[in-house]
């Protein structure tokens, strides 16, 4: 039995709560992982996990031999780390999930610099706006817009995103363009919501000049949960929506997008990189961190 991957499996599966999600996030089957579990409970001459058919809990010797094993994962990564030439080159594989737009617009196009400082990090990128099950689906880190509300995980704030209101040309030449935000609630005029996963419902626009607040919900024809789906129905003259500017620079300069209201001004949105309290940080996902943190310094305030 090899103890270090025996300890790493059984760290897994009581992270997961899953043999099968272990399995999946170490890249072995599930059998040789279970075969792991027996071998390292054999080994110690005590039951680690109370298994049934549709969940896996820890019992009290586990729980107990858990923080001993994560401890002890942790130190062996760190001296590993201080001596060898990771210091100065980390390498391995990440796990990271990130906003489709921040992965087309920001992220992927700078990926050549930081495989140039970097070379021996292997990302694997997941790009959605869902809420992603950090310590379930065995998740490294995640870059999330809007205030973190899961306490089990460090979050490091990367600024707030400034927010515009945009339409199509096309859009504008065929409804009118509005004076006056509260025209969004009319009949006249549609906007392309935004689907809150917490809520399942588009979210509003809250504008703010000289001290007056209004909130606008705004009639919707479509209404998307994904950031780009977002921007390409906007392009489509579909109606009115907001994005984060960053987003919607390349289609101001070429003309595809108008600004609208730009005397009112839209809350911004916080956005942070977080990762699992529990989860050690290795010398890859420091140097990982570090990076968006400067790469996002120039669009999030």
């Amino acid at each position: 039995m090899d103890r270090f991957n025996a300890m790493q499996a059984f760290v897994r599966v009581v992270e997961t709560g899953s043999f099968t999600k272990a399995a999946e996030t170490l890249r072995m089957n599930k059998t040789s992982l279970t075969q792991l579990i027996q071998q390292l409970e054999a080994r110690l001459r005590v039951k680690l996990l109370n298994r049934t058919t549709r969940k896996v809990n820890v019992t009290a010797d586990g729980a107990a031999y858990y923080e001993r094993a994560v401890k002890l994962l942790a130190d062996l990564d760190d001296a590993e780390t201080s001596v060898s030439s990771a210091v100065a080159s980390p390498r391995g594989r990440l796990r990271v999930d990130v906003p489709s737009p921040l992965a087309r617009f920001i992220l992927i196009p700078a990926l050549p610099q930081f495989y140039a400082q970097y070379p021996d990090i292997q990302l694997d990128l997941g790009v959605s706006d869902r809420a992603v099950d950090i310590v379930g689906e065995g998740v490294d880190c995640v870059v999330r817009g809007g205030e973190l509300t899961d306490l089990s995980l460090v979050a490091r704030r990367l600024g707030d995103l400034p927010f515009g209101l945009y339409a199509a040309p096309g859009y504008l030449e065929r409804v009118g363009v509005p004076s006056h935000p509260k025209e969004l609630a009319g009949p006249d005029h549609c906007v392309v919501g935004f689907t809150w996963e917490r809520t399942g419902k588009p979210l509003p626009y809250v504008l703010k000049k000289q001290g007056e607040s209004i909130t606008v919900q705004g009639r919707y024809l479509l209404s998307a949960d994904d950031g780009n789906a977002l921007l390409a129905a906007g392009l489509a003259g579909l109606g009115i929506l907001s994005l984060p500017t960053y987003v919607a620079r390349d289609a101001l300069s070429g003309g595809e997008l108008v600004p609208l209201f730009e005397d009112w001004q839209l809350e911004p949105m916080p956005l942070y990189v977080a990762y699992p309290q529990n989860r050690h940080v290795s010398a890859k996902l420091r140097v990982f961190i570090d990076w968006v943190v400067d790469l996002m310094s120039p669009n999030a305030r």
